[in-house]
């Protein structure tokens, strides 16, 4: 088995190369998703995030309320520990069951957005990072996400540096371009964790 760490910038096209990584055959692990899924109606853990936060955090159909719920949190940095100490244990758990479940010669894909930031690169084997201009970035989510330029800069600026992420990296794909030009070089990225998944260490 091979764990990989895989990163990039918001709107650096990480999703894509997570998605195509799956489709070659990754185990792929999203904390993002399994975020959402250790919070759904009849969980434990929104039943703790509504005994800390109070029933206003819930929709009328029983599920969380996230632009509420973010309103809240991220205007105190003590309600986004409180949340983070609910979730990020969950979150834990599940990664790990998932990662126990797969074969021993799998490549294992983390989809981790702040790799850099939280300074988990030692938990992998292997760190990919999703690499592209700043100017691409904003593009793309003013853009295609429909952001207003003022948000998404300022989202940017929240995350690691374009070079404290690419310090990090034993393998870059760069996203700078267009489609077709990522596809080969996920595919190249896919053997090479392959090879090394399935070897007894020679690309250590």
């Amino acid at each position: 088995m091979v764990r990989v760490g895989l990163t990039g910038g918001i709107g650096a096209g990480k999703s894509e190369v997570s998605r195509l990584l799956a489709s070659y055959g990754a185990v792929l692990i999203d904390a993002d998703k399994i975020a959402r899924e250790v919070v759904e109606p009849g969980t434990d853990g929104l039943s703790a995030v509504v005994e800390e936060f109070g029933e206003e955090v819930l929709r009328e159909d029983g599920t969380l309320d996230r632009p509420r719920l973010g309103s809240i949190v991220f205007a105190d940095p003590d309600r986004l520990k409180a949340l983070n100490a609910i979730v990020h244990p969950l979150v834990r758990a599940r990664s790990a069951a998932l990662e126990a479940a797969a074969p021993t010669d799998a490549v294992v894909v983390q989809d981790v957005p702040l790799l850099a930031e939280n300074s988990l690169a030692g938990l992998y084997d292997v760190v990919v990072v999703v690499d592209a201009s700043p100017a691409t970035q904003l593009d793309r989510l003013v853009r295609l996400r429909g952001m207003e330029e003022s948000d998404a800069r300022a989202r940017m600026a929240a995350q690691a540096s374009r070079e404290d992420r690419l310090s990090l990296a034993d393998i870059v794909i760069d996203n700078d371009g267009p489609l077709e030009a990522l596809e080969p070089q996920v595919r190249a990225a896919w053997e090479e964790l392959s090879a090394r998944a399935k070897g007894s260490g020679d690309g250590e």
